[in-house]
């Protein structure tokens, strides 16, 4: 048997001064669909989260509550534990820095370096952020000579420290970042990082006198270690650095740091020189993932912004909230959280489109079949047209995920849903279901439609685990869902034959949203605000020249393709299914851009849509609007507008 290949990936470890919100959400919840994909392509993947406990901070806290320092971070890691819990988060370890395990591996790695010489003891006196707990020299603080990285103030402090060699590894690490333009993604993240070594690197304070609530310098225990040199050592403890060689040579160096782009420099500078000076490989790649922005301002306490994940929960389930985040956010770039296009998504993707897909497919072949997925026989070529997009869907989610392009695999994935619901207006099951002389046509499209969401649930699962598996056993397939790997659905036909489909039960809840009353009064002022310029303009009997009012009868929104596909015979135009957001029916768009967009190209586009023409039939095929498109008289593009669907244009 073959021996998988190793994967290990790794959150930062959280800090417990305060509760997690839907920030930390974002990135464990990237971690773990990353996981969960490796281990679905087979390989022997090991994920590690954890809890950052020790620091000045934490000792302020503690004292403010009337606690020791272990039972307030003991309260607070429970709530990170039981977050994780509930948004099923597949970690192998819960590394917490205050465990005895963690102890010996800082203070093996503290004495190992200092007795290779690159840790002396002198004096600090400089400036010092007690939030972030990092060190500053003056010429990095801010404008307003705060913290460069949370802008509150900082700390003039003063005492005995011992330092790290950290300059002493600097053009080392300089030259590996510039040898191994992996290393630091994405690459705005890597070019900082190399600004910052080239402006020069300080020898790093690593241990404290002022307060006690960290790990014993092992040489000398009036000192406690500082909280980077403690927390990025983390990486190491589970994976056997002290006390499993085989595993540790399995596992190190990590495939995967996904850490928040505020800390990347410690991760991609200051961990990497502590590798250096142990003589151990550094990790392959470290990534800065963007902020989650609220309604379009950064979380923060003082604003009374800041999203409980375990609220969402609640109301809408984990399987929602990890689609959100990780449809609607580019990784790398920060995204915007809004509870209406939370929402939004839950309608129409989730509700209409996968909901619908699975509940019509299990009663309909409930009602036409007894609810037995008969053996298929022979293939139209709408049935050949179905299984070509699958093959392909499988194709892109195996390549687009190894390159974590999450967002855009989700797509693809929802695309490819679209195409199956499409299928069935395109076969009309109920119709063929009247014709006897159909029973074989039929079972044809039952088999078809039962295998797409075979697929469709595995293709999902790294996303949202619990509706794959739910969509997995409504379907009634005989094997372990926590045995699928991707190759069985690599080919297709993995549905049995004379399988005897479950009950539907319905995936999410359609959310009814009733409209703010508020909105009302601004509305009416615009409709007399327009009325009113309509009666005083003046009429300008200028030909090709319009007024306001007859562009107003434009009605312009924009609209996300979901599919797309050629006109039968019509080399020219491609039919568009049209998504105008939450509560709106899809809209059928046949346009001449065929010569210009392969139907793959225009699926995600976000376009502006005409939604008020009068439908006209092109071909045969009926179109519900116009999209809008450039020309220069050589070639075409259709416009492309970064907005929710829905947005109106004006």
């Amino acid at each position: 048997m073959t021996e998988k290949k190793p994967f290990y990936i790794t959150t930062p470890i959280y800090y417990p001064s305060a509760k997690l919100h839907i920030g930390h959400a974002y990135c464990t919840t990237i971690a773990d669909s990353i996981a969960r994909f490796h281990r679905l392509i087979g390989e022997d993947v090991f994920f590690l989260t954890g809890s950052d406990e020790h620091g000045q901070k934490i000792q302020q806290k503690a004292e403010e509550a009337g606690v020791t320092p272990i039972e307030y971070v003991d309260k607070i890691v429970a709530g990170f534990q039981n977050l994780w819990k509930r948004l099923n988060i597949s970690n192998d370890d819960f590394i917490r820095t205050t465990q005895k395990r963690h102890e010996r591996v800082v203070q093996e790695i503290f004495n190992r370096i200092y007795a290779k010489g690159d840790i002396y003891k002198g004096s600090y006196k400089g400036l010092y952020c007690t939030p972030c707990e990092s060190y500053w020299t003056e010429h990095q603080l801010d404008e307003n000579g705060c913290c460069p990285d949370c802008h509150r103030p900082v700390q003039e402090v003063s005492e005995e420290a011992y330092f790290f060699k950290m300059s002493k590894y600097a053009d080392r690490v300089l030259q590996y970042i510039e040898d191994h333009p992996d290393f630091i993604q994405p690459v705005s993240r890597r070019n900082e990082m190399i600004n910052f070594i080239k402006q020069g690197l300080d020898d790093l304070c690593i241990s404290r006198t002022s307060f006690d609530w960290g790990i014993p310098v092992p040489i000398d225990l009036k000192h406690v270690i500082y909280v980077w040199f403690d927390a990025l050592t983390n990486y190491l403890t589970p994976i056997g650095f002290l006390d499993d060689p085989e595993k540790f040579q399995k596992y190190w160096p990590a495939d995967l740091h996904l850490v928040g782009k505020e800390i990347v420099r410690f991760h991609t500078i200051i961990w990497p020189c502590i590798l250096m000076a142990l003589d151990l490989p550094l990790p392959k790649k470290v990534y800065g993932h963007g902020w989650l922005i609220v309604d379009g301002d950064k979380m923060s306490k003082s604003k009374g912004n800041v999203v409980d994940p375990n609220g969402l929960i609640d109301e809408f389930g984990a399987d929602a909230i990890r689609y959100f985040l990780l449809r609607e956010i580019n990784l790398g770039q920060d995204g915007n959280f809004s509870r209406d296009a939370l929402i939004q998504r839950i309608n129409s993707d989730l509700a209409n489109d996968l909901g619908n897909l699975l509940h019509r497919t299990l009663n309909m072949t409930i009602k036409f079949q007894d609810g037995v997925l008969l053996a298929p026989e022979g293939e139209s070529e709408v049935d050949k047209s179905l299984k070509a997009d699958a093959k392909e869907t499988v194709d892109f989610f195996k390549k687009n995920m190894q390159d974590m392009q999450l967002s855009a695999t989700i797509k693809k994935v929802w695309a490819f849903i679209s195409r199956a619901n499409k299928y069935i207006d395109e076969t009309t099951p109920w119709a063929l279901a009247k014709d006897s002389e159909k029973k074989q046509e039929l079972a044809n499209v039952m088999y078809n439609l039962a295998e797409s969401l075979r697929v469709i649930s595995v293709l999902i699962s790294p996303f949202m685990p619990v509706t794959a598996e739910r969509i997995w056993k409504q379907l009634n397939l005989p094997q372990a869902f926590k045995d699928v790997q991707i190759e069985d659905i690599e080919s297709w036909g993995g549905v049995p034959a004379g399988l005897k489909v479950g009950e539907p039960e319905q995936l999410f809840p359609r959310i009814e949203v009733e409209k703010e009353e508020a909105e009302k009064p601004a509305k009416k002022a615009k409709q007399e605000k327009a009325a009113k310029q309509k009666k005083t303009e003046k009429k300008e009997e200028v030909p090709g020249v319009i007024g306001i009012e007859d562009f107003g009868k434009v009605a312009l929104r924009v609209a996300e393709v979901v599919a797309a596909e050629p006109v039968p015979k019509a080399d020219k135009l491609l039919k568009l299914q049209l998504s105008l957001g939450e509560g709106q029916p899809q809209r059928q768009v046949v346009s001449g851009i065929a010569k210009f967009y392969q139907p793959d190209e225009l699926v995600g586009k976000h376009v502006v849509l005409v939604v008020n023409l009068k439908p006209a039939k092109l071909r045969g095929v009926v179109s519900e609007g116009m999209i809008l498109a450039a020309s220069d008289g050589k070639g075409l593009k259709v416009l492309e507008v970064n907005m929710p669907a829905g947005t109106e244009v004006r």
